[in-house]
């Protein structure tokens, strides 16, 4: 089966990604001191969501990922939605995604040199729901088997609002790799890309070899990419050249911009950061890498500056 995601790499050999939602959404005065994150701007602030999703596509992104990655029925219930109510806010993201690429795509000069966008809907693990940084640590002590009962719900409303494929991102452990890559089967036409969070060059951030989360996704007909987000770009190199031994699927990268994640405090801890990711995205691509982008504390500018550093790479 020729998916959305394959017929774009078939037009251009490397997809932008765009970068942070959350940090982003932050920078620009919303308030995310909530377990909801970057879904309490779903409640509150919703047209603030497309205006990210538009400036990362002026920006140079193709791909553009749901405000939807802590967006779950049980957070929306804890705040006193009604599931009707919840199903309908994660739906919402990706409306709001579709609005800003109609947007964007209906100014003839935006189409100039551009593909067709995408339209991702983001999977975030189940320890972003628990607002504890446990998508940093893993050990949920949960079975593959709780994990996919707790997961089925909110894939399948997102499913129905028809999203191009599922990003199924900043994964910790086998564990959920293997919960999701079941689950999918429920839902044959579903395509996703599965992404995992490391806490070094070789290792899942609950400690796990790398290698073993990327030949889970590399065992599924469904996951049509494989690759490292919310990770410090230093280590994305050598994690996208041990992929490449295990599978032959595109590989994809979009690092956090180096900054560690203080779950007590709620805050990143500044000091540690990379000031935009330099030549980093080159050695990317030449270790595989053919979707890019950034993730936490990442901007339309980095964005746009990887794009325009790999412009020899577009052809």
């Amino acid at each position: 089966m020729i998916t959305k995601l394959d017929v774009l790499l078939q037009q251009q050999p490397i997809l932008f990604l765009d970068g942070a939602m959350a940090t982003e959404l932050e920078a620009r005065g919303a308030n995310l001191q909530d377990t909801l994150w970057s879904a309490k701007v779903l409640l509150e602030q919703p047209a603030l969501i497309r205006q990210v999703h538009y400036d990362y596509l002026t920006a140079g992104a193709d791909v553009v990922i749901t405000a939807s990655y802590q967006a779950t029925f049980e957070g929306f219930e804890q705040r006193g939605l009604s599931r009707g109510q919840a199903r309908d806010l994660m739906q919402h993201s990706i409306r709001l995604a579709r609005e800003a690429r109609e947007l964007f795509w209906g100014e003839a000069s935006n189409r100039e040199g551009r593909i067709y966008p995408l339209v991702a809907a983001s999977i975030g693990p189940y320890g972003a729901f628990l607002a504890d940084g446990s998508e940093y640590k893993g050990g949920y002590r949960l079975s593959v088997g709780e994990l996919i009962k707790w997961h089925r719900p909110r894939l399948e409303a997102l499913l129905e609002a028809g999203p191009d494929l599922l990003a199924c991102e900043t994964i910790p452990c086998p564990e959920e790799a293997e919960a999701l890559v079941r689950l999918l089967e429920e839902f044959p036409d579903a395509r996703a890309w599965l992404s995992f969070s490391c806490r070094d060059e070789q290792h899942l951030s609950q400690g796990d070899p790398f290698m073993e989360g990327v030949s889970i996704g590399d065992a599924s007909p469904q996951i049509i990419a494989i690759g490292v987000n919310c990770t410090p770009p230093k280590f994305i190199t050598a994690l996208l050249q041990d992929a490449r031994q295990v599978t032959e699927k595109p590989l994809l990268a979009y690092p956090n911009s180096g900054e560690a994640w203080d779950a007590e405090r709620h805050c990143w801890i500044v000091g540690s950061q990379v000031e935009g990711f330099g030549k980093l995205p080159q050695e990317w691509v030449q270790a595989g890498a053919r979707l890019i982008g950034g993730c936490c504390r990442t901007t339309p500018t980095d964005v746009w500056a990887m794009r325009d550093m790999l412009g020899a790479f577009l052809g």
